[in-house]
């Protein structure tokens, strides 16, 4: 028996599959329609916006994202610090497209699904209490700091590996060793 998936999961899963070939900005309701085999009107129902169609599309990239941060494993809290950083780069490169949708925070932000509160915040969360074993000793306010600049030191790691940038600027640089630099930076020598 084949089970037929409900019409606003397939719009989704559409959007998903046009997304690395087209990008965000290409990516138009007719045409998800259209992939999905359904009117042009028919996204109309579930997804009052464009823009509430790409939140949904993008939250399907924080769940992958964070099924594959919450299943790094590591000896240490230092070592899953910074496996989650090969993750989070490796992530970027393999989906670089709904890796820039996901942190496209203008587009994204009142389209539904509050993707901040749920999503966003809560994965960030996890990372400041990951990052908080791996500094014991510190205080709340010095690891809230250190987890944000570490974040965005990834972060910046990533976006410059999704770009292509990295190879523009520095051919042959391995993004493995920047998060291993970072870490180091941030954590200090183990």
């Amino acid at each position: 028996m084949t089970v037929v998936e409900p019409l606003r999961e397939r719009l989704v899963t559409a959007g998903v599959a046009m997304l690395e070939e087209t990008g965000a900005a290409q990516l138009g309701l007719r045409a998800i329609a259209r992939e999905a085999g359904v009117s042009h009107g028919a996204p109309r129902r579930y997804f009052p916006t464009h823009n509430a169609l790409l939140a949904a599309i993008a939250s399907r990239g924080y769940i992958e994202l964070g099924t594959r941060l919450a299943a790094v494993q590591g000896e240490s809290a230092r070592a899953r610090v910074a496996d989650s950083g090969l993750e989070y780069v490796g992530f970027a490169a393999r989906r670089p497209e709904m890796f820039a949708l996901m942190f496209r925070h203008d587009l994204l932000e009142g389209a539904g699904g509050n993707l901040r509160a749920t999503v966003t915040l809560p994965m960030f969360h996890r990372w400041r209490d990951l990052v908080g074993e791996s500094a014991p000793g510190r205080s709340r306010a010095q690891v809230n700091e250190l987890a944000l600049s570490l974040w965005t030191h990834f972060h910046g790691i990533a976006t410059v590996v999704a770009t292509r940038s990295l190879e523009a600027v520095a051919p042959g640089a391995d993004p493995s060793a920047l998060v291993t630099q970072a870490v180091t930076r941030h954590l200090g020598t183990p």
